[in-house]
């Protein structure tokens, strides 16, 4: 009979003699020596049970049946959403939102001298200085009309985005120079200060507590809040007295669930922001005056440089920083900054924003005055962990860490939840973020959801900086927040909450190491010791912390705990922690070692399972050769648990989705291959790896031991080739280089036959006849 006729029956391969191969052998002789520390059972005790198999249980996931890693692109927009920590100069914050930058003083409206106006008439050289670099919002005739109308006007909008300046244009075009400015502590239906003739300008505090008022409910030790924020009765109220001095007035009002209630009354209005290019050429224009010829080309073109626009690390400028960058455009044209202060003033902006949204954000400091806010600030750190992460799970988490700041804050008062305050359509406005169309990475398939993303991708480095290293009081609850969050089973909380510990890692090791990643790491929970790995895994990024980290997976490796061994085995998986692959390798190897030599079998079997992760997920990073090259020396290492390790990595790299092994190191060329086994993906994307690839599986196919695992795996690879013609062609390739011997061919045809019979669910037999061939003698020739 022709080995290109059908398949003969012959016995499985595993049960001949290739169990004599050198790997076994050694195995054996160990084997045949009894365990330290065996029971010594006495007659009667009954049969012995078996000893725990490391291969019955070949390719599990570490996490089990607690939701597993998740596909890798929930990790990658984690790791884009936090860019490198970014030094700049310290930045101060006056009462009513102007701000300085070194020594230049910074006003709402720009750049310029002068005190911080709390209460008085408007400068009239202010409003001659306005009126020269204004650019009108959008709307602004129908603002202009409704002013004239009413008397009154509310504009509702972000801090920067051009409000105030819009609402100094409207009043000096009704009032001329005869513009005042009101205490902005005062409530609106307090003001009785009307100046006949006058425009009157009132900025709302942006926290809402200045309008809130509670009163104890009577009987049941719960405090009421009554509606918070000016009315439409007030402003009613506010209208008739300046209609009756023939003066008007325009409120300006952040953001949030006051101003989404005004907009729905007969004043409110929707302040949108002039075009950035509009404002920034305006300023330069009027800053560069005097400049000579051509400054203002060179100045624009300086603003749609790359670094600059890195370094502000914001998609879109508002009005107000526009201006700043105008500033600085014109000083760095007169040679008053180098480019390299250019570049740091710009990575300013971002740590700016950042302070102006925590800066006393939990005013007053009691509940429930102070909820509002704190709301605010937790959905803004939520959308900094979350960045790009579905709008649902990014709101539920902000409101669970609104929920720890509030307990945190005011212990005695119950806590409870908003259900209808500011809208899904506003809220994300208040984090400067905005709502996409997007997909979310299960693994296996992608699902579309709403997602929530920041204007900026510096954003979300900045905030979680601003709060951490600038309130220490709010280190606990943040803690204990991502802690709760890395011991959910939904990949999409742990992995996002996960990396985000790692980056707070490596600003603070001591202190995050302490409170969150040793007692994550010590747990029962699966989830929170891959979560604590996770975290590990990124501090090592930084230089500085590395060494520290490897350190502590070093003494955790040889503490005798078994939760703390698990994840330092997992930590290793990234091949970041230990300094480089090679040295994550090796201390993989020395743990199969310690394991198998170790008296408890079960908890082996479990060390080797979650090594043998760890090494596919190398394998699936960016030194495969490194990995493939080690692999091929365990298996010739006399010791089983090297070799052990080294056959539970075939079996892996196999049965395992590439998607589910993503790392935290950019991997571009593996990508598009996420729903191939890895194995397939390697043969695509490193084909000078095909030869010792097939080398490590004959390898394992012909060990008693491993052969019935790598044949059940092999089996899932063949499969999902047979579904595409091109993988289809590259595995035939590779079937050809398994192939070798004899033998070899009489087992690949053996698991084909298998699989064309298989009841449930047979091999598509096109597919199969050209597997067939391709193990054929002489396929190869």
């Amino acid at each position: 009979m022709s080995d290109q006729d059908e398949a003969p029956d012959v016995p499985d391969p595993q049960d001949e003699s290739e169990d004599r191969s050198p790997e076994r052998n050694a195995g054996d002789k160990k084997a045949d020596k009894p365990e330290k520390g065996a029971d010594r059972r006495a007659p009667g005790d009954g049969p012995e049970p078996p000893e725990p198999n490391p291969f019955d249980q070949a390719g599990r996931n570490p996490l089990g049946g607690a939701g597993g890693t998740g596909g890798s692109g929930t990790a990658h927009t984690a790791l884009q959403t936090f860019a490198a920590g970014k030094t700049g100069r310290a930045i101060g914050f006056g009462a009513d939102g102007q701000y300085y930058e070194g020594n230049t003083f910074i006003g709402r409206l720009g750049i310029g001298g002068g005190h911080a106006m709390v209460q008085g008439p408007v400068p009239a050289e202010e409003l001659t200085r306005l009126a020269g670099v204004y650019c009108e919002a959008p709307d602004y005739e129908e603002m202009e009309q409704r002013l004239h109308k009413h008397g009154l006007l509310v504009l509702c909008g972000e801090r920067n985005s051009g409000r105030t300046a819009t609402a100094l244009s409207l009043l000096a075009g009704v009032a001329g120079e005869k513009v005042t400015r009101l205490d902005p502590g005062v409530k609106v239906h307090e003001i009785e200060e009307i100046q006949p003739g006058h425009g009157h300008l009132l900025a709302v505090e942006s926290d809402d507590t200045g309008w809130q008022e509670t009163e104890q409910a009577d009987g049941r030790g719960r405090t009421r809040v009554r509606r918070a924020g000016p009315t439409e009765l007030h402003l009613d109220g506010l209208r008739s007295k300046l209609v009756k001095a023939e003066a008007f007035g325009v409120l300006v009002v952040e953001n949030g669930e006051v101003a989404d209630r005004l907009l729905r009354g007969r004043y409110g209005v929707a302040c949108s922001s002039p075009p950035a290019e509009k404002v920034l050429l305006q300023h330069l224009k009027v800053l560069l005056e005097d400049a000579p010829d051509g400054a203002l080309d060179e100045a624009l073109e300086l603003a749609a440089g790359r670094d600059v626009i890195d370094a502000l690390g914001l998609d879109a400028l508002r009005p107000g920083e526009a201006a700043r960058l105008a500033d600085h455009l014109a000083r760095r044209q007169k040679a008053e900054l180098s480019h390299r202060q250019l570049l740091a003033d710009c990575s300013t902006f971002v740590d700016a924003q950042a302070r102006t949204w925590f800066a006393g954000a939990d005013r007053p400091g009691t509940l429930p005055e102070a909820l509002p806010t704190l709301s605010a600030a937790a959905f803004r750190i939520a959308v900094a962990v979350f960045n790009g992460s579905p709008y649902s799970l990014t709101a539920e988490a902000g409101e669970q860490l609104a929920w720890e700041l509030a307990v945190t804050l005011d212990p005695g008062t119950p806590t409870g939840r908003r259900l209808f305050g500011t809208h899904a359509a506003v809220r994300p406005v208040a984090a400067r973020s905005v709502l996409q169309d997007g997909e979310l990475d299960l693994g296996d398939a992608q699902v579309p959801v709403r997602v929530v993303r920041f204007q900026g991708e510096a954003l979300a480095t900045a905030v979680l900086r601003e709060v951490w290293h600038g309130y220490h009081n709010v280190r606990g609850p943040l803690v204990r927040w991502l802690r709760t969050l890395c011991d959910d089973p939904r990949p999409v909380l742990w992995v996002r909450a996960s990396i985000a510990a790692g980056v707070l890692c490596s600003w603070d090791l001591p202190y995050v190491s302490g409170e969150l990643v040793v007692p994550m790491a010590a747990a029962d929970s699966p989830v929170q010791r891959m979560s604590a790995a996770t975290a590990l895994a990124e501090a090592a990024r930084e230089p500085s912390v590395q060494p520290a980290v490897a350190a502590l997976l070093k003494d955790w490796t040889k503490s005798g705990h078994e939760e703390l061994l698990t994840t330092a085995v997992l930590a290793h998986g990234y091949g970041m922690a230990a300094g480089s692959v090679a040295a994550s390798l090796d201390a993989l190897a020395k743990v199969a070692v310690r394991a198998n030599d170790d008296t408890d079998s079960a908890h082996d079997t479990d060390i080797l399972s979650d090594a043998s992760f760890s090494v596919t997920r190398l394998l699936a990073g960016p030194e495969p050769e490194t990995v493939v090259h080690r692999l091929d020396a365990w298996l010739r290492d006399t010791r089983r648990g090297p070799a052990n390790l080294a056959l539970l990595t075939v079996i892996h790299a196999l049965r395992t989705r590439t998607t589910f092994l993503w790392g935290l190191q950019d991997m571009t060329a593996l990508e598009a291959h996420g729903k191939r086994m890895l194995v397939s993906a390697l043969l695509e994307t490193h084909p000078e790896l095909t030869g010792r690839l097939a080398s490590l599986v004959r390898r394992a196919l012909a060990a008693a031991r491993a052969g019935a695992a790598t044949q059940d795996a092999l089996a899932l690879l063949l499969r999902q080739a047979a579904a595409d013609s091109h993988q289809l062609d590259l595995v035939c390739h590779f079937l050809v280089r398994l192939a070798e011997g004899r033998r070899d061919r009489d087992r690949l045809r053996h698991l084909l036959a298998r699989l064309v019979k298989d009841p449930d669910e047979p091999l598509d037999k096109t597919a199969a006849r050209t597997m067939w061939d391709a193990v054929g003698e002489g396929a190869g020739a």
